[in-house]
């Protein structure tokens, strides 16, 4: 599978959380505000997500075979709503994320693992990197990043 076939995987299941919102497979931005709370609108507010790659790692491995890794970042926005406890709205999109990348650790079968078969800690599935409050669109939100590691095994030829 590409890496292409792996975001595309990645996106399908971020939107099968019930009301995780706009999801799109990269970054979208506009310098005009209004067409930035479109780009992230959801049921008339900013409920939106966007998937990025910042790193990818090859390593050989004792079988041959070459280990890559990459990590994926998953950027969430919502709209604050103090009057309807936003905050624990937004931490259950995050838990019903980590749950549906749980559930399959292949995504699909395009991806052989989602834990760094290197890391001793055995960190696996979606990690909640950063949260906390943030301006964007000119609205204050609820913003999280959320990593992802996703590892296949590839048969490179010399």
């Amino acid at each position: 599978m590409s890496v292409a076939a792996i975001r595309t995987a990645i996106v399908t299941r971020m939107l099968t959380v019930p009301d995780v919102g706009v999801v799109h497979p990269y970054e979208r931005y506009s310098t005009d505000v209004a067409k930035l709370k479109a780009l992230y609108g959801y049921n008339g507010a900013i409920r939106g997500w966007f998937v990025r790659r910042p790193r990818t790692t090859e390593t050989a491995n004792v079988l041959g075979r070459t280990v890559e890794q990459i990590r994926w970042r998953l950027q969430g926005y919502m709209a604050f709503n103090d009057a309807a406890a936003s905050e624990i709205t937004f931490d259950g999109l995050i838990e019903g994320l980590r749950d549906v990348f749980a559930a399959d650790q292949t995504i699909g079968g395009v991806v052989d693992q989602c834990t760094d078969p290197s890391n001793p800690d055995g960190e696996s599935c979606i990690q909640l990197d950063d949260a906390g409050p943030v301006m964007f669109g000119g609205v204050l939100c609820h913003g999280a990043r959320l990593g992802l590691t996703t590892t296949r095994y590839l048969e490179r030829q010399p």
